[in-house]
């Protein structure tokens, strides 16, 4: 993941009025493992698998998040 969607996560956290916690819970993971998810941390949480960020570059994309309708 890149900072720019880790960003827009806590985000919409803030807008949600929700912890990390709270959407630990709800995507029935640890705590831990959505800490280390949003802070991109060195031990890989968070980070895009290789091959597709070796997809993404080759056709000059990127990942980007937005909201699902309704």
């Amino acid at each position: 993941m890149n900072d720019e969607i880790r960003g827009k996560v806590d985000e919409l956290l803030k807008e949600k009025g929700l912890t990390r916690s709270d959407l630990a819970r709800a995507a029935g993971k640890t705590p831990q493992a959505i800490t280390r998810a949003l802070n991109g941390g060195k031990d890989g949480g968070g980070q895009l698998p290789g091959i597709w960020a070796a997809i993404f570059d080759a056709l000059d994309v990127k990942l980007t998040i937005e909201r699902k309708d309704g």
